[in-house]
């Protein structure tokens, strides 16, 4: 699967980009990852973006960890603030990449709202395809991102 970075998604539509950082950065967000046998699992995480790039600190012995090293596919959703999806959906897939080098760390470190511990693992998130939903007058509004940088609106 190609991804990219945050910042493409940035460049290419910052309104897009601006709603998923309102949703996504610093908060709790729920990542689904591929266990070994193939079946999908669900983590909260807490996603940090700054920079162009969309980042997760993780712990070494967690699952999770061990689900994106094994295969690098995700997938990302938002928490919700109620049922009704008042505050608005906001969804990614792509590729984690696991980050090895101190200079992206230090990178990462300083977008961060938090303190990760030292023995954390870091991975950025790459961008596949985005997705958005609004739900103005209890209708849903949808937009969609993908790396082919094609965007698709639709209501319902």
């Amino acid at each position: 699967m190609q991804a990219t970075h945050w910042g493409d998604l940035e460049k290419e539509d910052s309104k897009l980009a601006a709603f998923g950082q309102e949703r996504l950065d610093g908060k709790v967000a729920y990542l689904a990852t591929v266990r070994k046998d193939g079946r999908p699992r669900a983590h909260p995480v807490t996603p940090i973006i700054g920079k162009g790039r969309m980042f997760i600190f993780l712990e070494p012995s967690s699952p999770r960890t061990r689900d994106l090293i094994d295969n690098q596919d995700f997938c990302l959703h938002c928490a919700m603030s109620d049922s009704s999806g008042s505050s608005g959906e906001f969804q990614v897939t792509g590729t984690a990449i696991q980050i090895e080098d101190d200079e992206t760390r230090e990178i990462a470190e300083s977008v961060c709202s938090f303190r990760p511990s030292l023995r954390s693992v870091l991975f950025e998130l790459c961008l596949s395809e985005v997705m958005s939903t609004a739900y103005p007058g209890g209708l849903p509004k949808r937009r969609r991102w993908h790396l082919t940088h094609s965007l698709v609106e639709s209501a319902g």
